[in-house]
């Protein structure tokens, strides 16, 4: 199948024939130089198919003792300039 190399703004395009097509519109794709020959690759999109696959790879003692308990601290943000910032001095009445 023959087809023309076009410009498109600074780049060149191809138009690859819907018989050749391998990829829905809009789809990601990598571009490689191999001598003469251009070799188009799907971009692998992640998905959560492997995650079986992704969680064995973590050893049998990953976080066998758990999280450490962090004890949660009330923030100071009445230097922050923001709206209902100092909430404690309105209940207060200051």
């Amino acid at each position: 199948m023959l087809t023309r190399v076009f410009k498109s703004g600074n780049s060149l395009a191809v138009r690859i024939p819907k018989e050749l097509g391998f990829v829905d519109a809009a789809q990601d794709v990598e571009i490689e130089r191999v001598g003469n020959t251009l070799v188009l690759r799907l971009v692998a999109q992640e998905t959560l198919a492997d995650i079986g696959e992704i969680f064995a790879m973590f050893s049998p003692s990953f976080m066998a003792e758990g999280r450490e308990f962090h004890e949660e601290h009330e923030r100071d943000w009445s230097g922050m300039g923001l709206p209902g910032a100092n909430a404690a001095d309105k209940k207060t009445g200051s």
